[in-house]
């Protein structure tokens, strides 16, 4: 049984599907659509852009979701998974290459998601990082501690045993980042991001969202997609809608993701998008699936 699984951000890079559009014609029309939805050349982004250019969130996330699911369109030569999941952003992609969303629609949903992220990012200042071999309750609770103080920090990424990210304002970042070290971490390393992404502080953005997802139309997915807030296979229209909002202010599940697709048979995952960061945190999670890149 095999799956597709698509990244998310921070798996962004200069060039990005440059060679997919010049190879073939159905990527070429899809991108050229893309750049009219949204009225501007993200094309041009991608191609040429600098990472620097790549990295403000309202660029990243269209990005990342045009090439992963224009990969999988142009390469998968026809619909074969019988499960799809995505890296918080690359959920979107996951109910695209599903059936659960439009094309076209899918864009318009990440645009605004991504403008919306972004705008709570200008907010405050806020940010992410990884914590490195040191128990979940540990981190939890550390967090748990810092924001009884007043600020806001959370759990927001389980990506696989031995490493969570936390997210939450820079000062409560830097202060359990501090207290995770004197507690065992063998690491904390402070994300290339801009915002704290799954946590309280995204609530604006879930109230937009929210929005834009109720006039949308999403039909029943040709397979489960896993979501990333419950780690559970789903097909109902209407739950994987409150799913995608409640994403932006909760933990994002991985972990538990593909443990819970391998118990559901799936014995191949397929990486499709940039990067190969999911191939990697499967390696964490266990070694014995088999897992390789859609390109």
């Amino acid at each position: 049984m095999a799956a597709y699984i698509f990244p998310g951000q921070g798996s962004q890079f200069p060039g990005m599907g440059k060679d997919i559009y010049e190879s073939s014609q159905l990527a070429k029309a899809l991108f050229d659509k893309a750049d009219e939805i949204l009225g501007f050349s993200i094309t041009k982004l991608m191609f040429e852009g600098t990472q620097e250019d790549l990295m403000q969130t309202k660029v990243t996330q269209p990005c990342v979701f045009l090439h992963s699911v224009i990969s999988f369109l142009s390469l998968s030569e026809g619909f074969s998974a019988e499960a799809t999941a995505g890296h918080p952003l690359g959920e979107f992609s996951a109910l695209t290459a599903a059936g659960a969303l439009k094309f076209e629609d899918a864009l318009r949903l990440v645009s605004k998601r991504a403008e919306a992220m972004q705008k709570c990012c200008e907010i405050q200042k806020s940010t992410m990082a990884a914590v490195l071999g040191l128990e979940e309750s540990v981190i939890e609770e550390v967090c748990a501690n810092v924001t009884s103080e007043g600020d806001v920090v959370v759990a927001a990424n389980y990506n696989c045993p031995g490493q969570v990210v936390i997210s939450g304002t820079e000062s409560a970042v830097d202060k359990a980042s501090k207290i995770l070290e004197e507690s065992g971490a063998k690491r904390v390393v402070r994300l290339q991001v801009s915002g704290a992404f799954h946590s309280p502080l995204m609530e604006p953005a879930k109230v937009e969202l929210e929005k834009a997802i109720s006039q949308t139309e999403f039909l029943t997915p040709r397979c489960p997609v896993f979501q990333n807030v419950d780690a559970l296979p789903q097909t109902n229209p209407e739950i994987i809608k409150a799913n995608l909002i409640k994403q932006l202010t909760s933990p994002v599940r991985w972990t538990k993701t593909i443990q819970n697709m391998i118990s559901k048979g799936v014995t191949e995952f397929v990486e499709c998008g940039p990067g190969n960061v999911l191939q990697g945190l499967m390696r964490k999670i266990d070694r014995g699936v088999k897992s390789s890149h859609l390109a």
